[in-house]
């Protein structure tokens, strides 16, 4: 085993119980999802897209409860996913948050060019399943693999049309979700697609109804309160159901 490794295989190790991998810490609810978990002790192995946010987050850390990594990934590389996946060979995780995305302008779908609607698309929902499929086998046989998903994924809470595109994604997303799910109905690993809500980050914009620092306790309440539950759940922050 080299240095690298072998310091993965001791880092993996700490309080197995409580360690996280969080893709996309580097801003918003992400941001605040690893800095909550290492309040209350976990180990963060969190993802960044630049490098050149990693000593900010790691100051972050400084004086909380629990321990964090800071990793590269743009996950819609599948190439950076599988180099990922060999660094994280000796660490085993209790809970995958998967939570990445972007928005398209709020316009017609017919108004979107190719190009636009591809990138949506791949980032929000084929980026994701890729991510899961080459990671599962990290998670422990009764954790949790979370995905942030949306209300605006619900065919039957479009009411306003709004977004297309992205909800496109999301219904996209939660649709590979619920594939990936029937395809492991057999494992006792807990899968859930999370709709946080409208949150003042750069995509919910500074107008939503509640800030980050609120939301993600609920959150990670609700995450919790699946522990070794298994199957599949569309949930909201406060734990209620979301219609599909």
């Amino acid at each position: 085993m080299n240095e690298r490794n072998d310091m993965q295989a001791k880092l993996g190790t700490i309080d197995r119980r409580h360690t996280i991998l969080i893709i996309g810490i580097s801003r918003g609810i992400g941001r605040g999802l690893a800095a909550e978990y290492l309040r209350r002790g976990w180990f963060v192995i969190g993802t960044v897209r630049s490098s050149t946010v990693a000593p900010e987050l790691e100051a972050m850390a400084a004086g909380m409860a629990g321990g964090l990594r800071v990793e590269r990934l743009d996950m819609t590389r599948p190439s950076e996913i599988g180099t990922l996946r060999e660094r994280l060979a000796y660490d085993r995780l209790d809970v995958l948050i998967v939570n990445a995305g972007i928005s398209d302008h709020n316009v017609p779908v017919a108004e979107i060019d190719e190009a636009t609607f591809n990138e949506v698309m791949s980032t929000n929902a084929l980026a994701p399943l890729k991510v899961i499929e080459s990671l599962q086998d990290l998670v422990v046989e009764r954790g949790t693999i979370a995905v942030m998903s949306s209300k605006q994924g619900s065919i039957s809470l479009n009411d306003r049309g709004t977004y297309d595109v992205y909800r496109a994604s999301k219904a996209a997303l939660n649709h590979l979700v619920r594939s990936y799910a029937t395809r492991h109905s057999g494992g006792a690993r807990t899968l859930l697609l999370i709709a946080p809500g409208r949150v003042q980050t750069d995509l919910g914009g500074s107008d939503a109804p509640v800030t980050v620092e609120q939301v993600v306790p609920r959150m990670i309440d609700t995450i919790d309160s699946h522990r070794s539950a298994g199957g599949l759940h569309f949930v909201n922050a406060e734990n209620e159901v979301v219609p599909s």
